[in-house]
């Protein structure tokens, strides 16, 4: 039997313009931006579509901002029945909320205010603590793991994103990640990428953010998972309870991110069509190395 995914990508997809084009051709795009809007207390609209690009890319921006552009798109596909309904759905790390949604999971407000919490105390936690994240390319995870007990010292450095073969995102430390990048061609790694984010995420320094996190979640209305399946970041299981969806977003902030596991789960269940909504082209690039015969549809923009 034939089953189709929905895919929803994480921070990072961000990019100034993004969804304006749905804004200004579609009346459900504009209707759901301007709901964010309200809901989250400023103009998010006015930065996903004209920057600065310093402040979209923020935590705290981008978070909602890339959340708002997915469901827009989304919506907008659904109404028209431009996409296949779902058996389906997973996002990576923060995509994981529009996963819920697509789902029937959370509702939009609710997932909106969570991501904007998630965004903000990830952001709090960062400034609390000295962290950065580095982009592993071409070694194994035994490898990676050896070069993080070494570059370590003493400090937190873990493998935070699997994200495809030969490419392994570590986090941690400042220090212990750029020891990291010097050590890394030691290890037989193709590169070391210094990430440009705020701070270690998937890692014990974001444990004040997770503990916001989980206080936030104990206010939101978590429905019945129905008949769209969602798999979760942390263990590439599909979800069965509420309290498994409570747990599993918390976990995820101080935990590594199951992407590959979680899309060779999909395509040995018999999932057969993807389609990647939201901003960018990242997992629709990470299937490619995943699983090259895999079929997938990117849909980022109208044309």
């Amino acid at each position: 039997m034939e089953k189709t995914s929905y895919i929803f990508p994480g921070q990072g997809a961000q990019a100034v313009g993004m969804g304006r084009d749905f804004y200004d051709a579609e009346p459900l795009a504009k209707q759901i931006f301007d709901k964010a809007n309200e809901i989250i207390g400023f103009n998010l609209t006015q930065i996903c579509f004209q920057g600065p690009e310093d402040k979209l890319n923020s935590t705290v921006i981008s978070q909602p901002a890339i959340f708002v552009t997915s469901v827009a798109i989304l919506e907008v596909l659904k109404s028209k029945n431009a996409i296949q309904p779902a058996d389906v759905t997973a996002g990576l790390s923060l995509g994981e909320y529009t996963a819920l949604y697509a789902a029937g999971i959370i509702s939009f407000e609710d997932g909106l205010k969570l991501v904007q919490k998630r965004g903000a105390s990830m952001q709090a936690a960062a400034d609390a603590s000295k962290g950065s994240m580095v982009s592993i390319v071409g070694l194994e995870q035994t490898a990676v793991e050896k070069l993080c007990a070494e570059a370590a010292q003493g400090r937190i450095l873990v493998c935070a994103n699997f994200n495809c073969p030969g490419q392994i995102v570590i986090t941690g430390d400042i220090g212990a990640c750029k020891r990291a990048v010097s050590l890394s061609e030691k290890y037989g790694a193709i590169k070391a990428i210094e990430l440009k984010v705020a701070g270690a995420f998937h890692s014990e320094m974001m444990k004040p953010a997770a503990d916001e996190l989980k206080k936030a979640l104990a206010q939101c209305k978590i429905n019945n998972i129905g008949n769209i399946s969602v798999i979760a970041n942390v263990d590439a299981e599909y979800y069965k309870t509420k309290e498994q969806i409570s747990n599993g977003l918390v976990r995820q902030l101080t935990g590594a991110v199951l992407w590959q596991k979680c899309m060779e789960k999909l395509l040995a269940d018999g999932v057969n069509k993807f389609y990647e909504i939201g901003p960018n082209k990242v997992l629709t690039g990470l299937m490619r190395r995943i699983n090259r015969k895999a079929e997938i549809t990117n849909i980022s923009s109208i044309g």
